[in-house]
């Protein structure tokens, strides 16, 4: 049975989500707050997230961030705001989809059942180069054949970067997504610190998989 976590301050509205999703055989669980969804995530083996852009203690834009940095998982964005501009910035944070308020449940389902079956054929399990392995469900990394121990940080940073490889991941989505909300201040310097030990864990004379673009982020190579 998949797990959906229903971030939404509507009462009302994410009642009935939450009611429909279990009458098609969903399991739900539903938060109100940005606070009590990252709660839940972390407490929860969640399959996908439905997810409002205004939130009372927070945006869904950086929470997206947050958890696209924690795992790969499918996210719909739900949203009252028909702008271009929102779409693209939903896009940009890492959703995979969005719906326009008010939506219809048939359509909601139906794009849910496209994301989970886009999702199931496309998520990477493993990255293999010959010299490099990653095994993201098991959350471990090989060199040549011998075990790489990674901080949780550098798996973070590792998983972010070839998921979106050949892309730009700039300074600010890297610190978002990566790092949880815990009130500590994190800037660039830290970021490149974390960046440069992963490097220097990964990478060798031949090898070279992580690209810093001056004054904007960092890209995947390989």
């Amino acid at each position: 049975m998949k797990k959906v976590l229903v971030v939404e301050d509507d009462w009302d509205l994410n009642q009935g989500i939450c009611h429909a999703l279990s009458a098609e055989g969903y399991e739900t669980i539903s938060s109100h707050s940005r606070k009590k969804a990252e709660g839940l995530f972390l407490q929860n083996e969640v399959d996908m997230i439905l997810l409002d852009v205004n939130l009372p203690d927070g945006d869904g834009f950086s929470f997206c961030r947050w958890v696209k940095g924690q795992r790969s998982i499918p996210v719909l964005f739900l949203t009252a705001r028909d702008l271009e501009e929102d779409a693209l910035e939903g896009y940009e944070a890492g959703a995979d989809d969005y719906i326009t308020k008010p939506f219809s449940i048939r359509v909601l389902l139906k794009k849910m059942d496209v994301m989970f079956r886009r999702e199931k054929d496309d998520r990477p399990k493993v990255f293999e180069d010959g010299y490099l392995m990653v095994d993201f469900d098991r959350a471990k990394v090989q060199i040549q054949g011998e075990d790489c121990l990674l901080t949780p940080t550098e798996f973070r940073l590792l998983r972010q970067m070839i998921e979106h490889k050949g892309q730009l991941l700039t300074y600010s989505v890297l610190l978002e997504c990566v790092w949880e909300n815990d009130g500590q201040f994190v800037d660039k310097h830290t970021l490149a610190v974390n960046v440069n030990r992963l490097r220097g864990k990964i990478e060798d004379g031949e090898h070279k998989y992580i690209s810093n673009v001056y004054g904007m982020g960092y890209q995947w190579l390989s």
